[in-house]
């Protein structure tokens, strides 16, 4: 039988004290990041969330560093050539978000101003901007009062508040939640979006929650059942990475990225079966020519490489 939906969180419970609670944890326990210093632009903290998406910190921290020293304002990047951004991308993954991020940057730049909007209606008209990554940089960056939600703070609210195993990514249950949840000041308020988030980071983890760090424990309803594995349904798992279409494009963005300027499409296509020392195979085993012609064939379809004739090039 379908697990039912969760009911709203009440107006008034021992819900009352998470927020209180996260945020004089969070005041001790958050850890030291550029993009949550003040005196960090919205720029800044929107680069942040475009490379944060599926991607954890500490991969992200020299790439975002770089980035900003090269590109510190929105200007800077749209001046370059997106085949400048997937470069610096380096290996971060979905390397797509490079190429949006540039043509948000040219957005900006051209239509408004140089200067990140506020309005999370307008940042969601930014490409590569979607529901949360829009509440996100209004609430970090402008500290406007918005629930913010991403799958670390999903699974504090249904472990915390709906006493259930978290499963699945951010339905409009949770913003509803964490709207409940949230303070009332804008201070306040982005403290607790903040915490919450960081909580499921480093806590309250999907695999191995430390429970006996957890500043709620005592209000957690999961924790109070027992831990049951009451979770309504589970992710699917990432198919295999080796030997994978996906490691294939890895291996052509890569050679592109060593070789700074157009290869040879036969080269590309050897890069894809990992024939060249710039991507090779880790078990020696060696992909189909059909695999490599259909990972350069969606690379282009993408836009992340361009064909001139014969030769192939980062955009």
């Amino acid at each position: 039988m379908p697990t039912p939906p969760a009911p709203a969180v009440p107006a008034a419970s021992a819900n009352d004290g998470i927020a209180p609670a996260l945020i004089r944890w969070f005041d001790g326990a958050a850890r030291d990041l550029p993009w949550r210093d003040p005196a960090a632009s919205p720029w800044a903290v929107l680069v942040s969330e475009f490379m944060l998406q599926q991607t954890q910190v500490d991969r992200v921290l020299p790439r975002y560093l770089e980035w900003m020293e090269r590109w510190p304002t929105p200007a800077a990047l749209a001046a370059a050539e997106p085949g400048e951004a997937l470069r610096a991308w380096d290996r971060l993954g979905y390397p797509r978000r490079a190429l949006w991020l540039h043509r948000a940057a040219q957005q900006i730049t051209d239509e408004h101003g140089g200067e990140v909007p506020r309005d999370v209606d307008t940042l969601l008209s930014l490409t590569g901007i979607g529901p949360y990554t829009a509440r996100a940089v209004a609430a970090f960056a402008f500290g406007d009062r918005h629930p913010v939600v991403d799958t670390n703070t999903r699974r504090v609210l249904a472990r915390a508040v709906h006493g259930r195993a978290a499963a699945g990514m951010p339905a409009p249950q949770d913003l509803h939640d964490m709207e409940q949840l949230l303070p009332e000041g804008e201070a306040a308020a982005q403290s607790f979006n903040a915490a919450a988030m960081e909580l499921g980071a480093i806590v309250c983890t999907a695999r191995a929650p430390r429970c006996d760090l957890c500043p709620i424990a005592e209000l957690c309803e999961w924790r109070g059942a027992g831990y049951p594995e009451n979770a309504p349904g589970k992710r699917p798992r990432q198919a295999k990475f080796e030997g994978s279409d996906r490691q294939a494009r890895g291996r052509v963005m890569a050679a592109l990225r060593a070789a700074h300027g157009p290869i040879p499409r036969d080269a590309a296509l050897a890069a894809a079966r990992g024939e060249v020392a710039e991507a090779p195979q880790r078990d020696g085993v060696r992909g189909s020519r059909e695999q490599a012609e259909r990972a350069l064939t969606t690379l282009l379809a993408d836009g992340l490489v361009v064909a001139d004739d014969d030769r192939i090039r980062l955009p």
